[in-house]
């Protein structure tokens, strides 16, 4: 009967390698509290972008006082203030010439502007026609008239320079909150993977699989079966 020589070497040199620790995202660093924080200031900063748009619009609206508007021929009295300059505005289909005067002002100046200011409220658009400089206090009569069917009304002088940096304000939040809010949520991800990385490094050696060790098979000793 012939002996079955068993492999002289045993098993392979080495073994498989192995499995790396699951590490909690809790032990990671930075924390996730980091994400929480990135929503919160891209919620915050929109907000306030959203928040200082819609009050410059506001502004913008509420700078003509509609309450008191006139038709075309028709006369309403104002109080005016030496120095403070008022705009007389018009609302009208298409385009008509307007005329207005200011009856009883003996001192001031009433200009047309040269840029085009408008502003929306409901349904009507209302365009800046006039720039009033009063040179007295006092309550005065207006009286406008427009070739076409419209409304007058008066309002504070448009301050472009203000409205302009309140609607860029708005959008720098916009632009703030959202890239401010990825930038952090990125670099957190990015520092946290590679925490996990030094955490798991040199956990456990690859196998070794390589040549048996040196010297003769301790069993069995060499001979002719039997």
């Amino acid at each position: 009967m012939a002996i079955q020589n068993p492999n002289p070497w045993g098993s392979p040199y080495g073994g498989p390698p192995p499995v790396p620790p699951s590490i909690p995202a809790k032990d990671l660093r930075p924390r996730r509290v980091w994400y929480v924080v990135a929503a919160v200031l891209g919620l915050v900063l929109v907000g306030a972008g959203i928040a200082l748009i819609a009050v410059t619009v506001v502004n913008s609206v509420n700078s003509v006082d509609t309450s008191r508007s006139f038709s075309s021929g028709e006369s309403r009295t104002f109080r005016f203030v030496a120095g403070k300059t008022k705009a007389i505005y018009v609302s009208q289909s298409g385009q008509g010439h307007v005329d207005c005067r200011i009856l009883g002002m003996r001192s001031g100046s009433m200009t047309q502007p040269s840029s085009t200011f408008r502003v929306t409220s409901g349904s009507r658009s209302w365009e800046r026609v006039f720039e009033v400089k009063p040179g007295s206090t006092g309550d005065y009569t207006l009286i406008c008239t427009s070739e076409r069917p419209a409304e007058f009304a008066l309002g504070d002088k448009p301050r472009v320079g203000t409205m302009v940096g309140g609607i860029l304000g708005g959008i720098g939040c916009f632009l703030a909150g959202f890239f401010g809010a990825a930038a952090i949520a990125i670099v957190t991800a990015v520092r946290r993977s590679r925490h996990r990385k030094r955490l798991t490094a040199g956990w456990g050696a690859p196998p070794q699989w390589g040549p048996p060790p040196s010297g003769p098979a301790p069993w069995p000793p060499a001979g002719p079966a039997h």
